[in-house]
């Protein structure tokens, strides 16, 4: 046999290896999403503290439209509170893309409501998903991520200022001095700027923030 003979006989093509599985892309897609459950980072709250979980696809107005009603009590048809001056406490928690807008209801409720105290804690957790097969038959996969979470206690009682993450109230004279003091010129053509964390385009910016805790995962 010829030399081509031969190799044809005892030398076969590799087998081609099978395409790498992307995620979210064609062929596969999520169909569960649980996150794993974490203890309190705040011990020892009443049991009465308003818990605001906040979702990626949460709507800020709904979130905050339920959350100022409670802290600041509900008013009856005179427009005055009948629940007692509202809840002294309230906890914002989010995870993964919802960070942000976590960090926007706590920004907005302190301007709304005054003189809270805040403690930040940041921390990281493990969420499971769940990715299936568009084209049929049972192949499934489950994959682990482990994303940051952001919980944020505001308080009307004052807190330990020693805790890590605390930060004291911010009063509307203090903020006005320091706008004047620094931009007499500007002031009324500029707007107020953005939120305080706005700098911070991700949680691991967050994390380098003042006053902000990190805690490692659990």
């Amino acid at each position: 046999p010829s030399l081509n003979e031969v190799n044809t006989q005892h030398f076969s093509p590799l087998p081609v290896p099978p395409p790498a599985i992307k995620l979210g892309q064609e062929g596969f897609k999520k169909v569960c999403r649980t996150e794993e459950d974490s203890p309190c980072p705040f011990p020892g709250l009443a049991s009465g503290v308003l818990e605001m979980r906040v979702k990626e696809g949460s709507k800020i107005r709904n979130l905050m439209g339920f959350a100022m009603a409670r802290m600041q009590g509900e008013k009856g048809a005179s427009g005055v509170n009948v629940s007692g001056g509202g809840l002294r406490q309230v906890v914002f928690t989010g995870s993964g893309r919802a960070v942000t807008k976590t960090i926007t209801c706590a920004e907005i409720m302190k301007r709304k409501v005054g003189c809270l105290h805040q403690l930040t804690k940041l921390r990281y957790k493990v969420v499971k998903e769940v990715w299936e097969s568009t084209e049929g038959g049972t192949s499934e996969m489950t994959v682990h991520r482990t994303v940051p979470s952001i919980s944020i206690l505001l308080s009307k009682d004052p807190l330990d200022p020693q805790e890590p993450g605390y930060q004291p109230p911010e009063t509307l004279s203090a903020l006005w001095e320091e706008r004047e003091g620094t931009e007499p010129a500007t002031a009324s053509k500029r707007s107020l700027g953005p939120l305080p964390y706005s700098s911070f385009p991700d949680c691991k910016r967050v994390c380098l923030g003042q006053g902000v805790s990190v805690l490692p995962p659990p």
